[in-house]
Formats: structure tokens, sequence, C-alpha cells
């Protein structure tokens, strides 16, 4: 658990990052079980109480389907410590090498969310190699 125990009680803000990694996991238009797999994972290593995991997976698939921007699921995760925006690059880094390949929307959303979430191009692809290397 890397989330201070506000944020976890700020269902909203859990939601929203649960809305994110869906929406990484939905832009090729292949949801996986392993993708979802990886997205209960880290919503449990957020804290997410075991029996709530499936109902915030629930709402953040209604918000991602209804929002037709990644700006509603970042604006909170921008102003996280470093080292948290990291685990959550990671993880989506993970949902996109989940079938072993990026697409070219994949690659895109990820530059954009580089920029919004305030990460250096370096620590990007440092991110990204570490969890491509892993899922090989």
């Amino acid at each position: 658990m890397f989330f201070k125990k506000e944020d976890i009680e700020n269902n909203n803000f859990l939601t929203k990052v649960c809305a994110l990694l869906i929406h990484a996991a939905k832009i090729d238009e292949n949801y996986t079980d392993k993708e979802e797999e990886i997205i209960k994972k880290t919503l449990d290593e957020l804290g997410v109480k075991n029996e709530n995991i499936s109902k915030t997976i629930e709402k953040a698939k209604i918000i991602e389907e209804s929002s037709n921007q990644i700006l509603d699921f970042t604006r909170e995760v921008k102003s996280l410590p470093e080292q948290d925006k990291i685990k959550i690059v990671e993880a989506l880094w993970s949902i996109i090498y989940s079938n072993k390949d990026a697409d070219i929307y994949e690659s895109n959303l990820m530059r954009r969310l580089a920029g919004l979430l305030y990460i250096d191009n370096k620590t990007m692809g440092d991110i990204k190699e570490r969890v491509k290397k892993y899922s090989e």
C-alpha cells in the first residue's frame, strides 16, 4: 500500500485511478481478463479492500465509458508524490504489455500521460523498458 489513508478513504480518487487503468486496457479495443487481473492487483496494492475491488471496477467502468478525455482521470494523480505516480505508470505499462506488445494508440496514450502527469521522458522510458523486460 503506497497511498495515504485519506487517499484510500477518498473512493472517488481511487475510482478515477481505476478508470485510467481501464482506459489503458480498453484503448486497443481488447480488454482481457489478464488486464483486469492487473487492475485488481493494482487496486489491492493501492489499499482497496478486497470486498470493494469489484465495486470500484464497476464504478470506474461507468466513469471511463462516459468520459471523453483522460484529464478527468489524471487530475488527482498528477498531484501525488513522484514515487506514487511511478507506481501507477508501472501498472499502466503492465496492462499495455500484458499482451506482449504496445500498439500506436497505447504508446500515444502513455506519451500524453507523461505530459499530463509531469513525468520526464527518461523516467517514462526507464519504466517502460523495466516493465517490458519483466513481461517477456
